[in-house]
């Protein structure tokens, strides 16, 4: 009897717990905010990895010998066009400065004095005063003081050339991509300094197989990865090599991309290129996606209730991917912000629309 109680007693029990169990609250309702799908006709593309590199390169060189006095520069460092980095020694050029310019005051003492006697002798030629020879001679020595001024003038100026080639600027806004001298080193003429890669010229290039260069074009914006940062950006194809790889029939595409800092010759970058015609695609925000076993995905909301749908991405564009799935539909809502911890059926609220 007491058996029967005790088994009747926990029966009851396991009961209620079941009972309880079932009435416990499901997941609370997550706020979302979404996006609306839009239709639009883009081509297909595919990544292909790029190389980085400075179009235009300067390999600065003295155009003077002289010792090493200063060097503001290390490899890496961004300069702007017309600072200068590279100073040599002008001591001794100071003081073949100061004496020709004292040489041009000594030509003009000479002057002033044989320009007199010049005019006298002339005064008195033209009389009949002195003889030919004596005109003639005083001629000379005016002349040959004019011409003495002339000469050290022109050597001052060679001198102060050399003086302003003494300090080297950069020739236009870039990084140093190589330093080869240092304070101390003697440089001869035509050494070369430092080699200055073009900020303003930063490309990629891409090889990519010649069957598409039918559907791209020079002007086109792509989309750009540079893989060391993850960060993404818009290049413009500028034109494409004209030599193909003689083997492989791959031709190199040349792409601009904006101005950066921190980045490397010879670095890599993801580039999507148009590898078909235009197709009407999903244009879906990339914050909508997810992974989930390799494989993309976003929420759609159902009877207020997140959905998930794969995703078949067809094209990049920037903060946008086009996908051709059959299921999206113009307008359809994707969840954009609160995707992260959703679960599928899991009940949502919607709190704002980008």
């Amino acid at each position: 009897m007491r058996v029967i109680q005790a088994l009747l007693i926990l029966f009851i029990i396991s009961g209620a717990s079941g009972y309880a169990w079932d009435k416990q609250p499901g997941q609370p309702p997550a706020n979302v905010v979404i996006s609306k799908i839009v239709f639009q006709k883009l081509a297909q593309n595919r990544s292909f990895i790029g190389t980085l590199y400075y179009e235009r390169i300067s390999h600065v060189s003295s155009e003077v010998s002289g010792l090493v006095t200063k060097i503001d520069v290390r490899a890496g460092d961004q300069v702007k066009k017309g600072i200068s980095f590279v100073s040599l020694d002008t001591e001794i050029l100071e003081k073949e400065i100061l004496i020709h310019k004292n040489l041009i005051e000594q030509a003009d003492l000479h002057i002033n004095h044989s320009k007199i006697n010049y005019q006298r002798m002339e005064s008195l030629y033209k009389k009949g005063g002195i003889s030919e020879r004596d005109y003639d001679d005083a001629t000379f020595v005016y002349k040959d003081a004019l011409l003495k001024k002339v000469s050290a003038e022109t050597i001052l100026e060679k001198l102060l050339i050399q003086k302003r080639k003494s300090v080297i600027n950069a020739p236009f806004d870039g990084i140093i991509l190589e330093k080869n001298v240092d304070s101390g080193d003697w440089v001869q003429q035509g050494k070369q300094l430092a080699s200055i890669g073009s900020v303003n010229d930063l490309f990629i290039r891409v090889p990519i197989a010649e069957t598409l260069l039918k559907f791209v074009s020079p002007g086109d914006q792509v989309p750009v990865i540079i893989n060391a940062y993850n960060m993404e950006l818009t290049g413009t194809i500028e034109n494409l090599s004209p030599i193909a790889d003689a083997k492989t029939k791959n031709v190199f595409i040349k792409i601009r991309i904006p101005l950066l800092t921190k980045v490397a010759q010879n670095m890599s970058a993801t580039v999507f290129i148009s590898t078909g015609s235009g197709q009407k695609l999903a244009m879906i925000p990339r914050d909508a996606l997810f992974k989930s076993q390799g494989t993309d995905f976003v929420y759609t909301i159902k009877e207020e209730k997140a959905v998930q749908l794969p995703v078949n991405i067809v094209t990049y564009q920037g903060t946008m991917i086009g996908a051709d799935n059959e299921h999206f539909t113009e307008g359809m809502p994707v969840i954009v912000e609160g995707n992260e911890r959703l679960r599928p059926d899991q009940s949502v609220v919607i709190v704002g629309e980008k």
